[in-house]
């Protein structure tokens, strides 16, 4: 009878111990299931600072100015000769390339646009633009509009974007980037597209300019006052008010 006290009890003792493990894997298998990070694994596919998502590059566009000729005119007007001039010291500031004329063909102002091509060559030339850095070609457009005679000329430019782009949800979910309140993808594109634009001259965004040689004369003029005692301040010639009346009526 004791002998089979002895087995009830050790069979219970080892019913408690196996119902105590099942609580404890069932309790792990619960906390597992409620922990919000095993979803959320990985890192971000985009780098968060906007000036990386949306970066600034340094290409090459044209430059193009479209002169418009009469069919019945064979020359430039003169704010068509002040734009070609203008277009021509632009071209030696900023230009990467030669100028490429287009003027028309088959068009019913062919031939007065080939007159005012030479004289947009002579400005070009006069103003520096070298003959051998000029290309003449001809373009074909539909019949019966006003085609112009486009200049044009490779120079640096800035640009970033598209701008505009959504590719993920910026509502509430369970990705890293809305957890963690991360900046969505167009962050910062109007800015970096803005700045591109207003840029004046695209390498300032790369590297800094050299600096100027310094104004000489006025430092000798100083030094030189300086090495003899006197006064190195500016001086003005003092003027009377009378030097300027022509009659001395009401004095």
């Amino acid at each position: 009878m004791h002998h089979i006290r002895t087995m009830i009890a050790g069979r219970a003792a080892r019913a408690r111990w196996l119902l105590r493990a099942a609580l404890a894997v069932g309790g792990a298998a619960l906390l597992c299931g409620c922990n919000t990070d095993q979803p959320i694994t990985g890192g971000p596919d985009v780098p968060y600072d906007y000036r990386l998502r949306h970066p600034i590059s340094i290409t090459e566009k044209d430059h193009t100015l479209r002169v418009f000729i009469g069919v019945n005119r064979g020359s430039l007007t003169p704010a068509q000769r002040a734009e070609v001039l203008g277009f021509a010291q632009s071209w030696r500031d900023e230009a990467t390339g030669g100028v490429i004329i287009d003027k028309p063909v088959d068009t019913a102002n062919a031939r007065s646009s080939a007159a005012a091509t030479h004289e947009i060559q002579s400005i070009l030339a006069a103003s520096g633009v070298p003959p051998a850095s000029m290309v003449v070609r001809g373009y074909r457009v539909t019949p019966g509009t006003l085609a112009p005679v486009r200049i044009t000329y490779p120079r640096m430019a800035a640009q970033a974007g598209p701008c505009g782009l959504w590719p993920e949800d910026i509502g509430p979910s369970m990705t890293r980037d809305y957890t963690e309140n991360q900046p969505p993808w167009n962050y910062g594109c109007a800015t970096q597209r803005n700045l591109a634009a207003m840029v004046a001259n695209p390498a300032d965004l790369v590297q800094p300019r050299a600096e100027t040689p310094a104004y000489t004369m006025r430092r000798t003029t100083v030094m030189e006052r300086y090495r003899a005692g006197q006064s190195t301040g500016t001086t003005y010639q003092n003027t009377t008010i009378t030097s300027g009346r022509i009659s001395n009526v009401g004095q």
